[in-house]
């Protein structure tokens, strides 16, 4: 049985499955859910990666980084393992939209300083005019992999890594920020890897099935590495399929007889609005062990609608497993028992609102279910903090989570940024100097042992010295009208006279925008938050589909979508405030001082003046 310390690195291992397995296939790509177009065996998968590796030792770039933009699929797999063959740290990167601005995918390669970018024929020629508008990007050499011959392979030098050898920069999603580097070892990915075995179960004759993005850490770690470290084969389609179809993941879990599949809760969500009687019926899920959800916050409602749903199909409700992690963690950090169902509990309202936990009673009306994440996965420490003051939490407090930094798991740190790193994953208790922990930048508490994350720090509402949390108020929109798109809206607060007022803002669908009153919507949203949260909404904006600005794995960027309101760059349908007068006045103002705030930051220094 493989364990995490006995290799020091991804090429070790995989060296060793590529002559112990080298015709066995580990990863099958498909097209539309159901059309295989690609394979890799373990042997083929060692000998792309060399003739790549083999290329990038010809350049002396070795400790390099090297930027990968590849749309999914079987080159992206064998680029990414070609930089690790090359002891070059691989950077993924998903290629942008057509007519997308280049913003992300510059901030990574200033960020990251890159020496290259690897990519395929396809995917330079796509991009090359948008490229040429960019001219830090256009400067870099770009290698096209797929032309690259395979007899190179036997030029290839096997470089000495250590286990503490960067691996690869994973950049976080941006969901709450700018984008950062997360700096992973080989020991970290390793480290990771194993508990993500051990806590789902995984084995030899485990199946897998993926649609999650390979630049995004849960698609790269769960999704790709996973299967190649416990041995097992996978089937890996484009997220762009199953958002299209959400049929076809579903179809390919059960065609597949896949034991292990997963995503954000949005997935689970989007199958059940989106699949038909005559689809339900043709699916067997009863092979499903691990449906794994985590990334934005696990719904009851959710889960039971999932279970409900498919129960038909041999769904079992044990088969769901909450877990929770990050990028500064590699992957994983808490997660249940394989073969039991999800930690489902009811607690007070008005006690959340304090930051306070406490159970509901059955006859207790206000009152917000939560869904448990499980326990530490490696048994390191894991600490509830009052992000003010350092200092641990009482028993009932929500408070931030903290990780020990010791956890093997933990990455180095952030790429370039010294401070930024110092200040997130060196923390220490101010009353016991205990430390260094990673501070994650979350919300949660503990209940009996189990972890319920409550929500980000830099989301959280607070009016009226009470904290609401968006993701509550956002569930309780969607509720309003049937026109309202799920996991597309945002709430977020402003300060107007010198007071935090809430703004909504929501998508709508757009098969359902044939005579809609949307002053019927409006109030629909204005009285549901009012009766469950005892707020009143300052402003309501819905907006056309695909407006509401996301990060690749479908987290809402609450930040970005403010920014947007703002400036008044949405791309609405419906505009409405409480005050239109005051509020065109109001943004009149923020776009001014923003204006003279931008011309003070840019002027040359002059004591003079």
């Amino acid at each position: 049985m493989i364990q995490h310390d006995d290799y020091s690195s991804l090429v070790e291992l995989l060296e060793l499955r590529a002559k112990t397995q080298s015709d066995e296939v580990l990863y099958t790509f498909l097209q539309q859910g159901i059309k295989e177009v690609n394979t890799l065996t373990y042997g083929e998968l060692a000998q792309q990666a060399k003739k790549i590796a083999s290329y990038l030792q010809s350049l002396n770039l070795a400790g390099e980084r090297a930027l990968l933009v590849y749309p999914p699929g079987v080159e992206f797999i064998t680029a990414f393992f070609g930089c690790l063959y090359a002891g070059v740290i691989a950077v993924p990167a998903y290629p942008p939209r057509r007519n997308q601005r280049m913003a992300r995918l510059k901030s990574i390669v200033e960020n990251a300083t890159t020496a290259i970018c690897l990519t395929t024929s396809e995917t330079l020629t796509r991009i090359e005019n948008q490229l040429s508008d960019e001219p830090s990007l256009s400067a870099i050499e770009w290698l096209v992999t797929n032309d690259i011959e395979t007899k190179l392979a036997d030029a290839w030098n096997e470089p000495e890594i250590s286990s503490n050898n960067l691996a690869f920069l994973q950049y976080t999603s941006g969901s709450t920020g700018t984008p950062k580097g997360v700096m992973v070892s080989h020991r970290n990915i390793l480290h990771n890897l194993s508990l993500i075995k051990n806590s789902f179960g995984h084995h030899t004759n485990s199946r897998g099935v993926i649609w999650l993005p390979p630049y995004h850490d849960m698609g790269l770690i769960g999704g790709i590495l996973q299967p190649m470290y416990a041995g097992f084969p996978v089937m890996l389609m484009s997220p762009l399929d199953f958002l299209q179809k959400p049929y076809r993941w579903l179809q390919a879990i059960s065609h597949y007889r896949a034991t292990t599949s997963g995503g954000p809760n949005f997935a689970y969500d989007l199958v059940c609005r989106k699949i038909k009687p005559e689809q339900i019926e043709t699916l067997d899920l009863s092979s499903w062990e691990v449906a794994f959800t985590g990334a934005e916050p696990v719904r009851s409602e959710t889960i039971q609608n999932f279970v409900e749903t498919f129960a038909p199909c041999g769904f079992r409700a044990e088969a769901f497993y909450p877990c929770y992690g990050m990028a500064e963690t590699t992957l994983i950090v808490t997660g249940g028992a394989k073969t039991v169902a999800p930690i489902i509990d009811n607690f007070k309202l008005e006690a959340l609102k304090q930051k306070r936990h406490v159970r509901a009673k059955p006859r207790d009306s206000e009152t917000q279910i939560l869904v448990g994440c499980g326990q530490s996965v490696s048994g390191a420490d894991i600490l509830i903090v009052d992000p003010d003051n350092c200092t641990l939490c009482q028993e009932d407090q929500i408070g931030e989570i903290w990780i020990s930094s010791t956890n093997p798991s933990v990455a180095h740190g952030y790429w370039q940024l010294p401070e930024e790193t110092e200040k997130i994953f060196n923390a220490y208790l101010a009353d016991t100097e205990a430390g260094p922990f990673l501070r994650t930048g979350d919300l949660g508490f503990f209940e009996n042992g189990e972890l319920f994350i409550a929500g980000r720090i830099k989301d959280s509402i607070i009016i009226r010295g009470q904290n609401y949390y968006p993701q509550d108020i956002e569930v309780t929109v969607v509720r309003s009208h049937p026109i309202l798109r799920p996991d597309s809206g945002a709430a977020f607060s402003i300060e107007v006279k010198n007071a935090e007022r809430l703004v909504i803002v929501q998508e709508v669908e757009r098969e359902k925008l044939q005579n809609v009153d949307y002053k019927e919507v409006i109030n629909n949203i204005i009285e549901n938050i009012a009766s469950e949260h005892d707020l009143q909404v300052y402003a309501v904006v819905l907006v056309n589909p695909g407006s509401i600005p996301k990060t690749s794995s479908g987290k809402i960027q609450r930040h970005r979508c403010k920014s947007s309101f703002l400036d008044g760059t949405l791309n609405f349908v419906e505009d409405w405030s409480e005050n239109p007068g005051n509020r065109i006045k109001f943004l009149q103002i923020q776009q001014e001082t923003e204006s003279i705030l931008k011309n003070l930051l840019t002027k040359p220094n002059n004591k003079e003046e």
